[in-house]
């Protein structure tokens, strides 16, 4: 995302990937069964740390807070961004001559992109979610559908289980990325698809250094109030470690307007995008956030433009 001053934008820089999974077929699962498999090996159960990660978000909290913005009664005048990169995606698939008798969405939220997927393309449609409430109000789709609840970065499935995993910006909030990337690789049957976006590694660049700025100059430090994105190249590194190939990563600019900075961050709140982050200092933290709203444009956005 980017906010600029000329004319105030949101600007998500998206990073997307169609990789694809090949080896040799491996005895066990037969194709045509979906086999859920018991959470262990290491492979912890919902809302757990993943052993070897360095946790940077709270799991449990990031499930409360997409259930609470699932619940909010004008949550679709909020899901735009999600509406639209879910459609991009299905394009995507629409492009691969093929059809995927068995697919999935890794953190699908309400089914932003299974609605534009027909019965032609996909037989049927896994949706798994950390969110409950997510699954509960999924959208209107012609495809027979199978609601899951897990967390992206321990998928309850078999190996070789699926022809076509999606995923809709949502793994930018799990703790440990390569292990997500394993997981799904894991459960793709040989020449399985993956297609996906995340929010690249320039989203929400001037928002981030607006408040860095606005809480240096009042407290002499700042900590972050904006999530870490993954850069492009680290993606492909990751994708390619995590046993992919063929791999196709490209970036999305998408923007929409808006007044100002706190227009800005009701929107993530209600996306459920919020870090929920209790800062270490609480005090004096929102007369900095006023007086930085004031002052983001004559300070940041202005000499960005120039």
């Amino acid at each position: 995302m980017r906010l600029q001053a000329a004319s105030p934008l949101e600007m998500q820089r998206l990073t997307r990937f169609l990789p694809c999974w090949r080896r040799p077929p491996a005895a066990g699962v037969p194709a045509k069964n979906v086999g859920f498999r018991k959470v262990a090996s290491g492979v912890s159960s919902l809302g757990s740390a993943s052993p070897r990660s360095l946790n940077i978000f709270d799991r449990d909290l990031k499930r409360k807070q997409k259930n609470w913005a699932a619940r909010q009664p004008e949550r679709i005048k909020f899901d735009y961004l999600k509406e639209e990169v879910g459609s991009r995606i299905a394009d995507r698939v629409y492009d691969i001559a093929r059809d995927f008798p068995l697919a999935l969405d890794v953190g699908c939220g309400r089914g932003y992109i299974a609605q534009h997927l027909n019965k032609e393309t996909v037989g049927k449609f896994f949706q798994t979610d950390i969110a409950e409430n997510a699954l509960k109000n999924a959208l209107e789709m012609e495809i027979p559908t199978v609601s899951v609840l897990a967390d992206e970065e321990f998928l309850p499935f078999r190996e070789n289980t699926f022809d076509l995993v999606v995923s809709s910006l949502s793994l930018h909030w799990v703790n440990d990325l390569p292990r997500a990337l394993e997981q799904i690789r894991y459960v793709l049957k040989p020449d399985g698809v993956l297609i996906g976006a995340v929010f690249g590694g320039d989203t929400l660049y001037e928002l981030r250094c607006s408040l860095q700025l606005a809480e240096t100059e009042r407290e002499g430090g700042f900590s972050p109030h904006v999530s870490p994105f993954t850069a492009v190249n680290d993606l492909g590194h990751l994708l390619g470690r995590a046993g992919f190939n063929t791999l196709t990563v490209d970036t999305d600019e998408i923007q929409v307007n808006y007044p100002g900075m706190f227009e800005l961050m009701e929107d993530l709140q209600v996306q459920g995008e919020t870090q929920r982050k209790v800062p270490k200092s609480a005090e004096g933290i929102k007369d900095a956030f006023a007086e930085e709203a004031a002052h983001t444009e004559q300070v940041v956005y202005q000499p960005m433009n120039a």
